[in-house]
């Protein structure tokens, strides 16, 4: 949406998600507004690592087939409002909503659920019904864009770059806002947004002259020492936390990998072996990025801190690519006809 902004400041969102609007207002500097509605399931969650499978189904049973009463009125809605187009991050309600208001539809997705739920169609097979609804919902777009790194290849309409909110803060500045000392090494420690709780903490204390920065590690900022812990929401862009760094450590999730990717650090990732997605984004990092692998157990245990002079010891990588949010918001732009 800010790509889009910045090439065709004319447009107007609306968006519609469970997501916080906060998240919005602090990604966001363009017009929008914001409507609270559930458009799909992916996977619930039990903590930031760990699928809950039986209560997935549960809600996906609840949720699909999609309910006539509500695609209808919100099609309605959207030509009301005029909309020229429906964007899905991988969110099957817009596409068929946006068949029914005679809109076209822009899938940008790196997987879709169908592909995700195969991977868990041998203990569950309830999901057989939802995947063979979804495939054909997802089959049924407009446009197709896939950003990198993609989990299953087709015939699209564009391949991008990975998609990554851009960095807004110098890495000195942030640095020093967060008072750091010029000079000392950083490593930001994040789950993907989700709040959690770790048994290491005290540990990060013997490594006075790194700095650790922990994103959801506290309800409120917390500073002890060498380790700063800041609330889920804070002042702080997330992006220019990971750019202000010198090593990531953390689960590996798609918006963490495309903001370490750009920002060209070395990441200590966290697989999530069930979880079908998790190992291509592992492959994609071996790659194209500078990383190592920590197995769930290790990076609890704060093991991985006995090798953190070498993880530190990684070149940072210089990127000069196009960030695939400007490739699909100039080809989104094209097929809107709009002007700079």
């Amino acid at each position: 949406m800010s790509a889009i902004h910045e090439i065709a400041p004319s447009v107007q969102f609306e968006i519609y998600t469970e997501v916080p609007q906060w998240f919005f207002q602090q990604s966001l500097s363009v017009p929008f507004n914001y409507h609270s509605l559930s458009t799909d399931i992916g996977l619930v969650q039990k903590d930031s690592l760990h699928e809950d499978m039986e209560s997935t189904l549960d809600s996906l049973d609840r949720f699909l087939p999609f309910e006539l009463s509500i695609v209808a009125k919100l099609s309605e809605t959207l030509n009301e409002m005029k909309c020229e187009m429906v964007i899905c991050d991988i969110s099957p309600l817009g596409i068929v909503v946006a068949k029914e208001a005679g809109i076209p539809s822009v899938l940008v997705e790196n997987f879709t659920w169908d592909w995700l739920y195969e991977g868990y169609v041998n203990e569950n097979n309830r999901l057989y019904k939802h995947i063979n609804y979804l495939q054909e919902i997802f089959e049924s777009t407009d446009y197709h864009i896939q950003a990198e790194p993609v989990c299953r290849y087709r015939n699209v309409d564009l391949l991008v770059n990975p998609i990554s909110r851009k960095f807004r803060a110098s890495a000195e500045s942030l640095r020093e806002k967060l008072g750091m000392p010029k000079g000392a090494k950083a490593v930001v420690i994040t789950m993907g947004g989700i709040p959690g709780e770790y048994s290491f903490l005290k540990r990060l204390g013997r490594q006075p002259d790194i700095y650790f920065v922990i994103p959801g590690g506290n309800e409120t900022i917390l500073v002890r020492d060498n380790t700063i812990l800041l609330p889920h929401r804070s002042e702080f862009f997330h992006p220019d936390l990971v750019n202000a760094s010198d090593l990531v450590v953390g689960k590996v999730g798609y918006s963490t990998l495309s903001e370490v990717y750009y920002a060209g650090v070395p990441f200590g990732y966290v697989p999530r072996p069930s979880f079908r997605e998790s190992e291509i984004l592992a492959k994609y990092i071996e790659n194209n990025m500078k990383g190592f692998s920590l197995e769930e157990a290790e990076f609890q245990s704060g093991n991985w801190l006995s090798f953190l002079s070498d993880f530190l010891g990684l070149l940072r990588v210089s990127r000069s690519e196009t960030n695939g949010a400007d490739e699909a918001a100039m080809f989104i732009r094209e097929l809107l006809c709009l002007e700079s």
